[in-house]
């Protein structure tokens, strides 16, 4: 929609102009007066990106929950999210903070809007750091053609694809009759409960990444490297692993930008855990504007509570522990069956739907799968899906890894470039073809966010 072109200049033209106020007071140096002046601006510029991204995203939501609360029927009309406005926010309130933390500057408009609007990021993210791309923008070669980055850019690329088109729209059948159904009131048994828990675990996870390896794929076959968004989430020892894996820009945003100024470790164990706690509500908040996602947050911080509390307990005691096989595989089940349960209240429309479908999860009683078959799928194609797809995600080295040694591989091999690039069209073009026949169009699960 073209209003929202409009939107982004002026978010961009705010923050540009933001920054330069902050920058301009020397907000790093001695001086207390303009140290706060500065503060003051960093301030302002962060309430408007809040109140901006407050609005559409979360506007209705207050206002319906107002209503519930007052006995009210007031209604602000059809709010229509615009694409990517939670990563163009989160990326231009992480320079306004650079700015005054650490005296990050940009004096020259175009460059601050290329930084903010660079295209393969824009839509879903990463969530990039001004540090990370001025330099490469600055490069006189990233603007010169170069095989190798093409022809490694496309790999990934087609990686991403790959996971999105075969794997993620793949096993998604499951996930959505399942869920769907739950939201009508049908009650699914354990099986189907599982059936359609793990296949949205992995639906979500090759979504996203595929979505990001597309994105890094993208910007290196320009010269220029995002960085990487998700790192085999799914095969970490504990919850803290986990979140250092998964959507790891957000993850360190949430980190640098609310848990330690909140004051993160640095006020005894319990301020910690409230921090941990407020951190993930706020970036469970951050995903829609949903009871469930402010649970799935809550989960995942008392996840974190409860896994740094045993470290602290633990200590040095369990240093031998933690190596034995036994405890490694415990440990791996452990967290990522606490991560399937969390994705239910993510995917789940609301809370019945989520209590429907964890309860089963929770039931030894069998039944029919009715769910699956009225969609016409098959609950062994489905079983032999879903162990597939995990072992995808923790036997084989992730795409990060197959790209730093296809680039190396590249480099060494004058003749690689063309056979890579010839067979990652080729891959790209079936995959293409493949989707276009399908029924419906499958969107990014991240573009709603």
């Amino acid at each position: 929609m073209p209003e929202f072109t409009i939107l982004l200049l002026a978010s961009i033209l705010w923050n540009y102009w933001i920054g330069r106020k902050i920058s301009s007071h020397d907000p790093t140096g001695s001086d207390p007066v303009l140290r706060s002046t500065a503060k003051a601006w960093l301030i302002a510029g962060v309430t408007v990106d809040l109140v901006l991204l407050a609005y559409f995203k979360y506007a209705g939501f207050f206002v319906a929950n107002l209503n519930v609360a007052l006995g009210t029927a007031w209604s602000l009309g059809e709010i229509v999210l615009p694409i990517g406005i939670s990563f163009f926010t989160f990326t231009q309130i992480a320079f306004l903070a650079d700015a005054y933390q650490k005296g990050t500057k940009e004096y020259r408009f175009v460059h601050y809007g290329l930084f903010v609007t660079y295209f393969p990021h824009l839509i879903a993210g990463p969530v990039l750091h001004h540090a990370q791309m001025m330099p490469q923008f600055r490069e006189a070669n990233t603007y010169r053609l170069n095989f190798d980055n093409l022809a490694t850019g496309f790999c990934i690329f087609a990686i991403g694809l790959f996971k999105k088109i075969v794997l993620a729209d793949g096993i998604s059948p499951y996930a959505d009759a399942v869920f769907n159904a739950a939201d009508t009131g049908y009650q699914p048994d354990l099986l189907e409960a599982w059936i359609g828990a793990l296949a949205y675990t992995f639906q979500l996870y090759f979504d996203f990444s595929g979505y990001s390896d597309m994105a890094v794929g993208l910007s290196w076959m320009f010269n220029v490297r995002l960085p990487y968004n998700f790192n085999s989430p799914y095969k970490a020892l504990n919850i803290t692993d986990f979140w250092r894996r998964w959507h790891m820009t957000l993850s360190a945003f949430l980190r640098d930008y609310l848990y330690i100024p909140l004051g993160g470790n640095r006020n005894g164990a319990l301020q910690r855990y409230i921090n941990l706690l407020l951190t993930m509500v706020l970036g469970g908040l951050w995903h829609g504007a949903n009871w469930t996602f402010v649970f799935w947050g809550a989960l995942h911080g008392l996840y974190l509570v409860a896994n740094h509390g045993f470290q602290a307990l633990c200590g040095e005691r369990c240093s031998a522990l933690r190596g034995s096989t036994t405890f490694k595989i415990f440990a791996w089940g452990l967290t990522f069956l606490a991560t399937v349960f969390a994705w239910v209240f993510f995917r789940a429309n609301d809370f019945a739907s989520a209590q429907t479908i964890v309860s089963a999860m929770l039931s030894p009683v069998a039944g029919a799968q009715t769910a699956l078959w009225n969609q016409g799928l098959d609950v062994g194609r489905g079983v032999c899906y879903i162990v597939a797809l995990l072992a995808v995600s923790v036997a084989l080295p992730n795409s990060n890894t197959i790209g730093e040694r296809t680039a190396m591989l590249v480099r060494r091999h004058c003749t690689w470039p063309f056979a890579l690039l010839g067979g990652a069209l080729s891959l790209c073009a079936f995959l293409v073809a493949i989707n276009a026949t399908r029924d419906s169009v499958s969107a990014f699960i991240y573009f709603n966010f």
